[in-house]
């Protein structure tokens, strides 16, 4: 009996399955029927077994039969294949026919790699946690030591519950993902510790494994309690486990006092209870292809996944949130001394200032709360908005510039000084972007602001000067200009300002210099996959925000030269930033009776680093993908732009429900992987900054604050309105 879907054939044979695409072994799996059981000593051995029956009925494979623990423990599986869209499914029921001895049982459907069983032969696609062979992930990164057994995570770490395995000879995929998002919460009385049971976890784990015949559990302190038992091992498999659970990971011994030297590690355990009676029942697609490269593959899977996955759309009226948001900035900008700007992090939920520092981009985005602040003010006629955002403008343009021509970063209101804090080259083009917008909103109003204009010369010519002779520039320097931080991965995030301010004063020494970035980000950043960095309070690591940087910087090449290859480095970095974002949801809970994860979803929100929490920064990208539609006519590029200009709200009082002091407040980021939200619970400038920066472009670029109204316009005005340097900076100055 078989299956087929496009080239490849799922086929039933001896009580086990086998993967073909013609006459070629891919994948199999001779023992389908897999426990593992927490024995009455708390370690966990694993035993599986071949079905002992298969039928067909109406189209799909039913597959039956029961295994035996060696306590006594029996448990009955009923598998039921179909092919389903691009590739198959499968659902399982397993039920506790018999309990033994045994503390918890987890069950896995998993096939095992027929090519080769070296994990380093093939590129792992988790979105979000694992890219090609994450060598860009930090030491504490689950894949970065691939001599573990065990790489499964639980699935509420991805952006999309997806795991890909893409061999590096012959391209051939495999990839297990959860079929529906159908979890619930687990039990709330509990704590999640080494090796629990929970008879309400609902959520599994994805990942790959090459096990030993032997128990492993970590006591405590790292040491791996192993015992040999008797199983049988075909290979290196790809898994999905329920319920889940976090398998190798390195550990610390943060018992001091212990001799121990062995290298600590961990993994933690979610079983079910072994209880005559109890019953799982849970659903996985399972997807195989070929592709010639990695970046395809990524995109191809996460857009079949997304597809079947991706949550509903988030009612919230834009409009009135963008005006929730700038009243937000404008009550909270001030004069501090000599000068103007927001505190670094209010307290939720009654913005109780916490701390008062102004950053030039980044978290504090200074100048660019001030430039939204007198836009508004001005189009709005609000003279307090427009009045404060002057004189935030103002405050870096006397103060920040340093004798190099870079400006300063972090200036301390009580201080009255700038504090030691790197110059981050991606911090730099946040802040001299909006200078450079602040200055040509001011111009189209008739007035000149030439010392605006000066600031904004200064960091070019310096930015051209100190860029390498293969065109890229350092993640950080000191005031000096000398090397603070060689890495240089962060190159995209000064492109668009050097095309801009070349559009501004037609030096071509600016657009040489953006064009050598370019090619630099094109070599490294799109075709090695190398997007690390792009958070300043955290290592070199891959990340989503080195990602968003390259996507504006191809664009603003794109839109200056109409070069196919910056528009194919533009896709290639959206099409890996968007793999970030939490696509699906589950339900989490929250330790505060004020937020909006108790009514709302977590959709929309994205994974900062790789193995950290997630955060609202997309918000900042809708824009940015919608003129990406409007460029490339990709549907699916307008329907992630429409995605997250709705569903990043979701973590603000979008509809003043909440009982926050002001609607439209946020918190910055938070990890609710374990479905219990751990948080700071307090919001930053940014947060409001970039949900307001984007709906202000839309409203400039196009003339409305929603994406379907943009949509109504007609095709070819859409199109005249996106050529949006074709008046940039209303002609050249004299150099």
């Amino acid at each position: 009996m078989r299956l087929t879907c496009g080239d490849y054939t799922l086929g039933f044979i001896d009580g086990g399955i086998e993967v073909r695409k013609g006459d070629r072994l891919l994948s199999f799996n001779k023992r389908p029927m897999f426990v593992t059981v927490k024995t009455a000593f708390a370690v966990n051995e694993f035993y599986d077994k071949a079905y002992a029956g298969v039928r067909a009925s109406g189209g799909k494979i039913i597959a039956e039969g029961t295994l035996t623990a060696p306590s006594g423990s029996v448990f009955a599986f009923t598998d039921i294949y179909e092919a389903a869209g691009s590739g198959f499914k499968a659902s399982r029921n397993v039920k506790v026919l018999e309990a033994g001895d045994d503390l918890g049982f987890s069950t896995k459907i998993s096939f095992t790699m027929a090519e080769t069983d070296d994990v380093r032969d093939y590129d792992i696609f988790a979105p979000g946690v694992w890219y090609k062979q994450n060598e860009f992930a930090p030491d504490s990164a689950m894949g970065k030591d691939l001599n573990n057994e065990y790489f499964w995570r639980m699935e509420t770490r991805y952006a999309l519950p997806l795991f890909a395995m893409r061999h590096l000879g012959s391209g051939e995929t495999a990839v297990l993902s959860r079929w529906a998002a159908d979890a619930t919460l687990p039990s709330t009385d509990v704590v999640r510790s080494e090796n629990i049971a929970d008879p309400k976890c609902t959520i599994g784990a994805i990942g790959m494994s090459k096990p030993e015949s032997k128990t492993l559990n970590y006591m405590y302190y790292g040491f791996a309690v192993r015992k040999e038992f008797e199983a049988e091992i075909d290979g290196l498999s790809i898994d999905y486990v329920y319920p889940g659970c976090d398998g190798q990971m390195p550990g610390s011994n943060r018992y001091g006092g212990l001799d121990y030297n062995g290298q600590a590690k961990t993994f933690q355990r979610i079983n079910h209870p072994v209880q005559a009676g109890f019953e799982q029942n849970y659903a996985v697609g399972i997807l195989f292809g070929q592709y010639d490269g990695f970046q395809p593959m990524m995109r191809d899977v996460w857009r079949t996944t997304y597809a079947r996955l991706r949550d509903k759309l988030f009612e919230v009226d834009n409009e009135r949130h963008y005006r929730n948001g700038m009243a937000i900035l404008t009550r909270y900008t001030r004069r501090y001394g000599d000068s103007y700007g927001l505190p670094f992090a209010c307290q939720l939920p009654d913005m109780d200032i916490s701390c008062v520092s102004f950053q030039f981009g980044f978290v504090g985005q200074q100048p660019g709360i001030g430039y939204q602040l007198l836009r508004y003010g001005d189009k709005e006629n609000v003279p307090e908005a427009f009045e404060k955002g002057v004189n935030v403008i103002d405050f870096w343009v006397r103060t920040a510039m340093t004798e190099s021509g870079l400006p300063q970063m972090c200036y301390n209101p009580n201080l009255q000084g700038f504090e030691p804090y790197p110059h981050y080259i991606r911090m730099l083009a946040d802040g001299i972007e909006a200078i450079l917008d602040a200055c040509l909103y001011m111009r189209r109003k008739g007035e000149e602001r030439p010392a605006w204009l000066e600031f904004c010369r200064r960091t070019a010519d310096w930015l051209v000067r100190v860029q390498n002779e293969d065109g890229s520039f350092y993640r950080a320097y000191n005031a000096d200009g000398s090397i603070r931080m060689d890495s240089k991965s962060n190159t995209p995030s000064v492109i668009r300002f050097l095309v801009q301010f070349y559009l501004v004063a037609g030096d071509e020494r600016y657009r040489a210099a953006a064009i050598k970035a370019g090619e630099w980000a094109y070599e490294n950043n799109y075709r090695n996959l190398e997007y690390r960095g792009g958070t300043c309070d955290n290592l070199d690591i891959q990340d989503k925000e080195a990602g968003i940087y390259a996507l504006f910087g191809f664009l603003a090449l794109y839109d200056l030269t109409g070069e196919e290859r910056w528009l194919e480095g533009a896709t290639g970095a959206a099409d890996y930033t968007e793999t970030w974002t939490y696509a699906w949801t589950f339900p989490v809970r929250t330790l505060w009776p004020k937020h909006p994860f108790n009514p709302f979803s977590i959709s929309g929100q994205s994974i900062i680093t790789i193995g950290g929490g997630a955060d609202v920064y997309m918000a900042a990208c809708s824009y940015t993908y919608y003129r990406l539609y409007l460029l490339t006519g990709d549907e699916h590029y307008l329907d992630f732009a429409e995605f997250i200009h709705k569903n990043t709200r979701q973590s603000t009082d979008a509809d003043g429900s909440i009982g926050y002091v002001m609607p439209g407040l946020g918190h910055e980021s938070g990890d609710f992987a374990s479905q219990t939200l751990q948080s700071h619970y307090h919001w930053l400038p940014w947060c409001t900054y970039v949900e307001v920066d984007p709906s202000s472009r839309l409203y400039d670029t196009f003339g409305v604050y929603e994406i379907a109204d943009a949509q109504k316009l007609d095709p070819d005005e859409r199109a005249r309105r996106n050529r949006i340097y074709d008046s940039f900076g209303r002609g050249a100055l004299s150099k």
